[in-house]
């Protein structure tokens, strides 16, 4: 049996709700764990019924008068609620978002087996971050960077479209791919 005030996850939100011992009132109405009126009596009468019945007392109603309180398996009650909440979050599929970085000079065969790799993670249904880092005085050749992220878009244009064109930031250019 539980004896904690807990926050109860299917009721108002951050709602303290009393377990057994940590109820206040001096009466209550009690339900009963099959939901029948079990009717007013003292905290303690209550408690004892709980008690006979192996399970706890928990609050439910705590600002009306009397507090109505109920006999149910409190652990087993939080443990429904939480799988209540998680139906959803197993449903939702997170996409990741993937880098590739080329060089402005990056030869054919890397270039293609960088590409190769590309259309592995959009067929995945990854969005692709493809970057072209710059250093020193390749800055000067920015002209290559746009016109090898403009190959690269018309290579998975089948497979993908460019949802951020190509931004210069600092000393890189970046460009965000994402699945048809």
């Amino acid at each position: 049996m539980q004896e904690e005030e807990v926050k109860v996850i299917g009721r108002k939100k951050h709602e303290v709700v009393g377990v057994n011992k940590k109820i206040r009132a001096k009466t209550v109405r009690l339900i009963a764990a099959d939901g029948s009126q079990l009717g007013m009596m003292s905290i303690s009468e209550a408690l004892e019924v709980s008690k006979q019945n192996g399970l706890d007392l928990v609050e439910v109603s705590p600002n009306s008068d009397p507090p109505v309180c109920r006999i149910m398996d409190y652990g087993k009650f939080k443990f429904e609620a939480r799988k209540k909440g998680q139906p959803g979050k197993k449903k939702t599929k997170s996409s990741q978002i993937k880098e590739i970085k080329f060089r402005p000079h990056t030869d054919e065969h890397d270039l293609n087996f960088k590409i190769k790799n590309l259309k592995k993670f959009l067929g995945k249904k990854n969005r692709v971050k493809v970057t072209v880092i710059f250093r020193g005085r390749e800055m000067a050749y920015i002209n290559i960077g746009f016109e090898l992220l403009k190959r690269i878009a018309d290579e998975v244009s089948d497979i993908g479209t460019v949802e951020q064109p190509p931004v210069k930031e600092g000393w890189r250019l970046t460009m965000v791919v994402f699945p048809k």
